[in-house]
């Protein structure tokens, strides 16, 4: 009970935590190595002292204490110590979460801006930093991954990608870059990675890398209430409003995705009346506010896909062939091959697997996709409606080797028996 009350707030609370002590002590790595700290002391006496009736705001005074520990092995840095022992002070007479009091965000009289996470953000997605390191420092350290989760997710080794963190934590403390929201002038130069960033935690959330859930809805969660505080803060923007319309239209089959023991349901076999109808209706006005713009981008095309499933009565009514023409919109706009893995099974279920074959057998030669899971199933799917039922088996054992999901492995090793 007590591991798993210490592995809930790590997962749940630790993002939120981690970003009010780097605005607190101004440095990402004693921050981190703080919040490690405040961590191994809950598994050290929790067990012992029982599971604290807040452990958010126990594991946020725990990692105050000891950045401020660490802070006193250093010279010269007696004001963010004194500034630290205050916090620590006001938070012992008040008994109270740190980051529920309106003074622990800093002096701005906006509450829109008065986020720490949103602050993280836009200080990760600073232009003096290179685009993928700031969405990937940033997903570090909101969406509480592992380097090996976030180096997936670009599809690139773990030493890599601790390299790349390492280099944009300390670009960040060399640059003197400011943890703050930037005024309105500057915001424009951050959007592109804040909504990488956003949809990179949405995404973790959304079909988790590892473990033994699918779904991670504390990330969705965060994720979409990000999105809405984007909208908030900078009004008419057509890509915003889509990202967010994405984000609400996927989040709407979260409850479906699963069965009661937690295996995975396909779309077309899921029970569309589990389907959040609030969320639909919410991010159809969201995509219909970003149509009405008239600037089209990826997030809202991602969107216009989501919406064609969200609206079908079921799925031998959904439109396929407009999913697959959406796709092929997309990989011109916004070329990956993740957008070409899924144009070629939108092109499976439209009735035309030979062409998604076409698209992902060059694909499989990258060798930077050899662990890429969705590219092997989906190759497996498409060879098995072309009736290469061998090539196909073959296909499902790559797929089921490479993904780190065990609901996802599951309900590949049922397709590869059923072959």
């Amino acid at each position: 009970m007590t591991d798993a009350a210490i592995a809930r707030a790590f997962r749940e609370e630790g993002p939120a935590i981690l970003a009010t002590l780097i605005r607190q002590v101004g440095d990402f790595g004693l921050a981190e190595d703080a919040l490690q700290d405040a961590f191994a002391a809950a598994v050290a006496t929790w067990p012992r002292d029982g599971v604290p009736d807040r452990p958010g705001a126990w594991i946020t005074t725990t990692a105050r204490h000891r950045a401020i520990d660490r802070l006193r092995r250093e010279r010269g840095l007696a004001d963010r110590i004194e500034r630290l022992a205050a916090l620590a002070r006001r938070d012992t007479a008040a008994g109270a979460h740190p980051g529920a009091d309106p003074e622990a965000f800093g002096d701005e009289d906006d509450p829109l801006i008065a986020d720490d996470r949103l602050r993280l953000i836009f200080t990760c997605c600073h232009p003096a930093l290179a685009l993928e390191a700031r969405v990937a420092l940033t997903v570090k350290c909101l969406g509480g991954l592992t380097t090996a989760e976030v180096a997936r997710a670009f599809l690139t080794t773990e030493a890599a990608m601790y390299q790349r963190l390492v280099r944009a934590k300390g670009k960040i403390a060399a640059a003197g870059i400011p943890y703050r929201v930037p005024p309105p002038e500057l915001l424009g130069a951050r959007i592109a990675g804040v909504c990488a960033t956003v949809y990179l935690v949405f995404n973790e959330g959304y079909a988790a890398a590892e473990g033994d859930r699918l779904v991670r809805g504390e990330l969705c969660a965060e994720a979409i209430r990000l999105g809405r505080l984007l909208v908030n803060l900078v009004g008419d923007d057509a890509e915003i409003l889509g990202l967010l319309a994405l984000m609400l239209l996927q989040d709407a089959r979260r409850d479906a995705r699963t069965d009661d023991h937690g295996a995975y349901v396909a779309l077309d076999r899921q029970d569309r009346s589990l389907w959040d109808q609030g969320r639909v209706a919410e991010g159809t006005r969201a995509l219909n506010d970003a149509i009405a713009l008239r600037c089209p981008g990826p997030y809202q095309l991602q969107a216009a896909i989501a919406a064609l499933h969200a609206t079908a009565q079921s799925a031998e009514q959904t439109d396929w062939v407009e999913i697959a023409t959406l796709y092929a919109e997309l990989d011109r706009r916004a070329p990956s091959p993740v957008i070409r893995v899924n144009r070629a099974a939108a092109l499976a279920f439209a009735g035309a697997p030979e062409a998604g074959l076409q698209l992902v057998r060059p694909l499989l030669d990258d060798p930077r996709l050899d662990r890429y899971a969705p590219l092997h199933a989906a190759h497996a799917e498409l060879l098995r409606r072309t009736g290469a039922a061998d090539a196909a088996a073959a296909a499902y054992d790559r797929a089921i080797a490479a993904t780190g999901n065990a609901v996802e492995r599951a309900e590949l090793q049922r397709r590869r028996a059923a072959v």
